[in-house]
């Protein structure tokens, strides 16, 4: 079984595996690109691990100082005896950006770590310069996936095999052959540590109706973002159409919306070309108000 895999292409994207003692927390980090360069922090859904970013981060790290870390709970930094709503995350998030000496980075959120993204850029405006929301949650509550996150969540952390730990990946994809082998080992190995079980029941504690109607985002509070955002989200996303994301779009004062053809949950990993270009330009723009919005032939895909 593997100990403690790095991130698979790392290496040859001049990325470095880290630990440090964040908010109390022991934790995975990596950190790759120009140290002196805009700093984009990369945020991973929930049950998940900074791998998801693997095919984004040479891209990105030939401008920006990326940086890829393992939330508390999740992948493999520390797990507090606690369960993980939203707001939990943040201080984790703050330290981070601190030890790191961080600046004002954007903030490039996936699912769960999306939701985290934009909490943070509400509750503290000062520390995010731009945003971007993969398939964020926070933005809806569908009963049915709901119960197909903890269902597949719990079954592969509770009996962790090859098999548990590709269906729950596969459910994330519009294209189930797109889960890698690598993939697959990287997740299988996070999933066997001892007291990941329990970690995942905490950390799944969004997927309770109760609980996760109190973290939800309302419209009037992500119109309260004032950092430049890009939402994309893939046409075949299991967690909810497209729609969702260009109405999530629109609640935020002058975000951007892309929607990303073919692709499911993932669209960083289905997509890494389209998604990084997206990002990319998003970042990098003297101007992100002056990146094109979707266009309508886009929005009817």
């Amino acid at each position: 079984m593997l100990s403690n895999p790095d991130l698979t292409g790392a290496a040859t994207a001049g990325g470095r595996i880290s630990w440090r003692e964040l908010d109390g927390v022991r934790t995975r980090i990596l950190d790759a690109g120009p140290r002196d360069g805009q700093a984009v922090v990369l945020l991973h859904g929930v049950g998940g691990h900074l791998e998801a970013f693997g095919r984004l981060v040479s891209a990105l790290a030939a401008t920006f100082r990326v940086v890829a870390v393992d939330l508390p709970g999740h992948g493999w930094s520390d797990a507090p005896d606690r369960d993980y709503e939203v707001d939990g995350y943040l201080p984790h998030v703050h330290a981070l950006i601190d030890e790191l000496g961080l600046g004002r980075p954007d903030l490039v959120g996936l699912s769960l770590g999306g939701w985290i993204a934009g909490r943070l850029a509400i509750t503290a405006p000062e520390r995010v310069r731009r945003l971007v929301l993969v398939a964020p949650g926070g933005v809806r509550a569908d009963p049915a996936v709901m119960h197909a996150l903890r269902t597949l969540s719990t079954a592969a952390a509770a009996a962790p095999s090859t098999e548990s730990v590709r269906a729950r990946l596969e459910w994330l994809m519009a294209d189930p052959s797109t889960v890698t082998d690598d993939l697959v080992a990287t997740r299988l190995a996070i999933y066997q540590r001892p007291g990941h079980a329990e970690a995942m029941r905490q950390v799944l504690c969004l997927q309770d109706p109760v609980i996760r109607e109190r973290n939800l985002i309302p419209p009037a509070e992500w119109a309260r973002i004032t950092a430049p955002t890009l939402v994309l989200w893939g046409t075949q996303d299991a967690t909810g159409p497209a729609q969702t994301g260009a109405s999530l779009a629109g609640w935020i004062p002058g975000a951007r919306f892309r929607q990303i053809t073919g692709a499911g949950h993932w669209p960083q990993f289905e997509r890494p070309e389209e998604v990084n270009s997206a990002i990319s330009r998003f970042l990098g723009a003297a101007d992100p108000i002056d990146t094109p919005r979707a266009s309508s032939e886009e929005g009817r895909r």
